[in-house]
């Protein structure tokens, strides 16, 4: 090759290579591991640092560097943003926001103090928590309990746009954080206990505008369905995946999963078509939920946003024959457009409220394949690896040997092989299912590090009873349709925290913990795991072999997630501590009936002896 064709090929490639770079600015601040620009660190979700000062030859001389009371009580959940020499710490409802100028002793810049009706706490489902800001051309974006989506000046705290997101009178809200990648903003919908149809939807970050909207529930047309969906996988089209067993949605019924060559799939408007009479109210699918309120991931290659829908309205099943699709799918969809590249669903025709909100983690194999591929630990117990260029399931195993519903997951259709004993009816009182409704994993993200290749998961240790009552719907209140109690799992304890393999869907090691674990998990490159729990205690684990290496006791029970940051040469970690989310609602509200905070109230009413209530928010920061 002769100089002048070699010179002008590493023009083009540096041509081609530099806008992406310089147009994604949001992505090169969180590859500096001083910073925390995203609820997760990053678009990946791994909540990974490289900052390694704090290691485990001196973290016995981990100390409380500063502390900060937000003057609000209820559960606190997930972690400032820290961006340059400013965090951004937020609080639960009423969502207030504080800057905190870390050049001096944390003085705050500027503060917002959202106006809003104090009526939105009421139909909050599970304590009036939210879970953080983001970040992306010079705004903070804060998504309000009441629907309303703001963008402030990062600098200066004043407004530069808002849009109402969702009506809080129909009994929608938002508790998710929202997320910013590249040029959108993009947010959600809960209210599935108010059948509410949501959504997940995508506003220019410039001014706010609208790009897309796609439904959780209804035509292919507003779900964003083209015909090019599922297209490695088609079989995850299937008009029903399951067959009837004596009677299915009755008494004494149960369902049969089918083989692959006995799918009828690739057939359109699937979330229509998978909800059938009877209904409870109209078509169903226009009430049937698919909450969106967990944690969003984004691969800049593949310009694929993922996220996971939640649970169907209502929690009655046998009033919602059918699949439900795409109430409790994992979408890929194009953050341009909002198209879905592909969708799973992972529980059809949810019968215990296993909402499959929590995040999706993108990692590559460092194999001889190389492959793309996300992992996404269920509130059902299950652990998934899929490819995340296509969907195809490679990995779905039991995060713990109690999880009963199903025997297991056929790989070859993805569908779960329930078990007749623990199908859920009304008027039917089921006992024993593992996990309880609040799953072996809520919201409370993993950690992933590709130092050790393994996942960091807190953990819920809970069984339940289930009944399926009947419930009318009525616009803007609340629309159940079960009653359950809990109870631990027969490790005798309620939660843990496990070291997981995502290639091969196998614990590597196993802590329990007397109380699940609420709090979202960080990894360093020291090999340090941090996460909190519901009795007070912020912990470091060797990410090797999950030995306690350190622990201090704060104020209140941990739900937050937490994070690292550094700031003049040394490294921070923080977690806030102030306890609610669903975990932590009974205690809050006084709830002493077994079956109250959707069944929390009995099981984790040991709780009062460590917490007092409510739960006070304060975000706790600890140095060497």
């Amino acid at each position: 090759m002769n100089k002048t064709i070699l010179s002008l090929n590493i023009l083009l490639s540096l041509f081609v290579a530099k806008p992406s770079f310089g147009q994604d600015k949001l992505q090169a601040i969180m590859h500096d591991d001083t910073q925390w620009a995203s609820p997760r660190k990053d678009y990946a979700n791994q909540a990974y640092s490289k900052l390694n000062q704090i290691n485990k030859r001196n973290i016995k001389n981990l100390h409380l560097a500063w502390e900060f009371s937000t003057g609000v009580t209820r559960g606190h959940e997930g972690a400032p943003l820290v961006i340059g020499n400013i965090m951004y710490v937020h609080t639960a409802f009423p969502n207030n926001i504080y800057a905190l100028d870390l050049n001096h002793d944390q003085k705050i810049i500027w503060s917002y103090f959202p106006k809003q009706d104090a009526s939105v706490k009421a139909i909050l489902c599970c304590d009036n928590v939210y879970r953080g800001l983001g970040y992306g051309d010079g705004k903070i974006l804060l998504q309000q309990n009441n629907g309303v989506l703001v963008a402030l000046d990062a600098k200066t705290g004043k407004k530069v746009w808002d849009v109402l997101v969702n009506d809080s009178q129909t009994g929608a809200t938002n508790t998710n954080a929202p997320h910013v990648f590249r040029d959108k903003v993009l947010t959600g919908c809960s209210g599935g206990e108010f059948g509410i149809r949501c959504f997940i939807a995508a506003y220019n970050l410039n001014d706010g505008s609208l790009a897309w909207k796609a439904y959780s529930a209804g035509s292919d047309a507003d779900v964003l369905i083209g015909s090019d969906f599922n297209a490695a996988n088609p079989h995850y089209n299937a008009l029903s995946v399951y067959a009837d067993v004596n009677g299915g949605n009755k008494e004494g019924g149960s369902y049969q999963a089918l083989s692959k060559d006995q799918l009828k799939f690739s057939v359109a408007d699937l979330g229509i078509r998978t909800w059938l009479k009877p209904q409870a109210a109209d078509n169903g699918w226009d009430h049937g939920g698919g909450p969106v309120w967990g944690w969003f991931s984004f691969d800049p290659a593949l310009n694929l946003v993922y996220y996971g829908t939640g649970n169907p309205s209502v929690w009655n099943p046998d009033v919602r024959p059918g699949d439900n699709k795409w109430a409790m799918t994992i979408f890929a969809r194009d953050l341009d457009t909002g198209m879905a590249k592909w969708g799973y669903q992972l529980t059809p025709h949810d019968e215990w409220d296993y909402d499959s909100v929590n995040e999706i983690i993108l990692w590559d194999a460092k194999d001889k394949k190389h492959r793309k591929l996300a992992t996404h630990f269920d509130r059902n117990g299950f652990g998934y690896t899929f490819d995340r260029t296509n969907g195809t399931l490679l990995v779905a195993e039991k995060m713990h040997p109690f999880v009963n519903w199903a025997t297991g997951i056929d790989l070859a259709t993805g569908v779960p092989n329930k078990d007749p004993r623990y199908a859920t009816h009304e008027d039917h009182d089921t006992k024993g299912i593992c996990p309880a409704a609040l799953g072996t994993k809520d919201q409370q993200p993993a950690a992933y590090s590709p130092r050790t290749k393994l996942f960091y998961v807190p953990l819920s240790h809970l069984c339940m009873d289930y009944e399926a009552v009947e419930a009318k719907y009525v616009a803007g209140q609340p629309w159940a349709g079960a009653s359950l109690t809990m109870f631990p799992g027969p490790d005798g304890v309620m939660g843990g925290f496990m070291a997981w393999d995502g290639l091969h869907g196998k614990s590597k090691w196993y802590n329990k913990e007397q109380f699940p674990v609420w709090g979202g998990a960080l990894a360093t490159r020291a090999d340090l795991v941090f996460y909190g729990t519901l009795d007070r205690w912020f912990k470091a684990v060797d990410a090797k072999t999950g030995n306690l290496l350190w622990k201090f006791q704060v104020g209140s029970g941990v739900v937050g997630n937490a994070m690292t940051y550094g700031h003049k040469g040394k490294q921070y970690v923080g977690v806030f501590s102030g306890i609610g989310g669903w975990a932590g609602i009974a205690l809050n509200q006084g709830l002493t009936e077994d079956s109250d905070g959707a069944g929390t109230a009995g099981v984790l009413k040991e709780l009062n002896h460590y917490n007092a209530a409510p739960g006070t928010g304060t975000f706790n920061v600890f140095s060497l």
